[in-house]
């Protein structure tokens, strides 16, 4: 994979510097070319106008057949280029090399000449192996036209010339492509080089070594990367533990029952010895264990079946007032025999909601048991009201609080703080669940030492 990012960017690279490199040869290039035939036929234009113009001035009165019988010599005296006589049909009459034509001459630049007063035409000629420029004018008498001028000049000089710089420009340029590689081998090193890296450490991360860590380098994103790799190994070592610390509570918690419910079934062996009081002690451990043992079991059927996406909610309308009261009867014997001043503030008229009764009881129950467990013999508050959007309930309690950096995980799964009393550390995690397949919210505010407030808030509009 390294080898084919690597390949990849220097492919991309090299194609858009090679790309590039050629653009711009083949725009110098061509800019050149233009440039030095334009100098040419710029050269080749003010010789032939000061001829014709000279022409124009001293000999218009005179015969075109006269003057090339006679003083030929001023059509080429003013330039070293080739010089043509014409007539209007484009029959030569004089040439200064003396080429012998026998056809007419029909280049374009001899009827721009005669149109437009001026013609430049670049071609091949049967006499030359170079490329020539030929620029032609009409030559005037008395305001008429009675033959036409041309000049024309080799082009092997300005090729030569331009071949030479295109050369030099072409070897500019692979240098350029040349010195262009090796960066793009740099740049592709300094990309993948940490990809590699932070490949490497994620390969040992998804063998199990959660205690290895990238390096963060730099503040791109591949830095983000490692910082998130990191991130997600001190998260997953963290829940690692505390798995294994609920699987080690959870062990202790359901053996503490089993020892003594098969304790008390041995004692009870030999009931014959054994008195009633006794006997009927023996069998409340029993059926008193059972049903801790029985709660522990239903807690972990529920957390598995809420995380697997297993569970449904039978919802319906619902008067929280209702469960609210019966939660309230069921939990106030406990708060009375635990000396815990329970005290409870719930609004008149609160809406109904749409909801799983049971399940809302559940929540309830065991945000008060958690409450009742931490204030020992305290003080705790339930309330109810509502606003616009939330039907809100809150259960506060004055215990030991829950510490800064635990408060963000109280309601991870398996989380068991330094002072839980929690069975299996699972409750709020079940408790959260619930409350979001309800579209609800529920956060947890605490001070250590200064108690904790659990905030569940159900959407009030009741939806078919």
């Amino acid at each position: 994979m390294r080898r084919s990012i690597k390949t990849r960017l220097i492919k991309n690279f090299m194609l858009i510097i090679l790309v590039t490199v050629i653009f711009l040869e083949i725009l110098l290039i061509t800019g050149i070319r233009t440039h030095y035939y334009k100098n040419v036929e710029d050269i080749l234009t003010s010789q032939i106008e000061f001829s014709t113009t000279f022409y124009a001035r001293y000999f218009s009165s005179g015969t075109l057949e006269g003057i090339l019988i006679e003083d030929t010599d001023i059509f080429w005296q003013h330039t070293a280029a080739q010089v043509q006589i014409l007539d209007l049909e484009g029959n030569i009459l004089m040439d200064s090399l003396g080429v012998n034509f026998t056809n007419k001459i029909e280049t374009p630049d001899i009827q721009q000449a005669l149109n437009q007063g001026r013609g430049v035409w670049t071609g091949n000629v049967s006499y030359d192996e170079e490329p020539v420029m030929a620029v032609a004018m009409p030559i005037e008498s008395t305001g008429e036209s009675i033959g036409i001028i041309r000049f024309i000049s080799s082009m092997e000089e300005t090729n030569n010339l331009i071949s030479q710089i295109s050369q030099v420009l072409i070897l500019i340029g692979l240098l350029v492509v040349t010195i262009s590689g090796f960066l793009s081998l740099f740049l592709a090193n300094s990309i993948v080089k940490p990809l590699k890296e932070v490949t490497d450490v994620a390969e040992k991360m998804a063998d199990g070594q959660f205690k290895v860590r990238s390096e963060v380098k730099l503040n791109d994103e591949i830095g983000r990367l490692s910082h998130t790799l990191n991130y997600m190994a001190e998260e997953i070592t963290r829940k690692e533990n505390m798995k294994n610390d609920f699987i080690s509570s959870i062990s202790h918690e359901l053996r503490t029952p089993l020892t003594s419910i098969k304790g008390w079934a041995i004692t009870l062996k030999d009931y014959e010895e054994l008195g009633r009081e006794l006997l009927m002690d023996g069998l409340e451990i029993i059926e008193a264990e059972s049903d801790r043992l029985t709660g522990m079991v239903e807690e972990l059927l529920d957390f598995s079946r809420f995380t697997s996406g297993r569970i449904s909610l039978v919802k319906d309308t619902v008067d929280i007032k209702d469960i609210l009261k019966t939660v309230v009867y069921q939990m106030m014997p406990r708060a009375i025999n635990n000396n815990i001043d329970f005290n409870v503030d719930i609004e008149d008229n609160i809406s109904p909601i749409l909801g799983d009764e049971n399940r809302i009881r559940q929540v309830l129950i065991n945000l008060l048991d958690n409450a009742f467990k931490f204030t020992g013999e305290g003080k705790v508050d339930l309330i109810a009201y509502e606003n616009k959007e939330y039907l809100f309930i809150e259960i506060k309690d004055d215990g030991p609080g829950i510490p800064e950096d635990e408060l963000p995980y109280v309601k991870d799964k398996f989380f068991k703080g330094k002072n839980s009393k929690s069975h299996s550390g699972i409750g709020l995690s079940i408790c959260d669940e619930i409350i979001g397949l309800h579209d609800g919210v529920f956060r947890v505010e605490s001070t250590a030492g200064d108690g904790t407030t659990a905030i569940v808030g159900f959407p009030r509009e009741v939806s078919a």
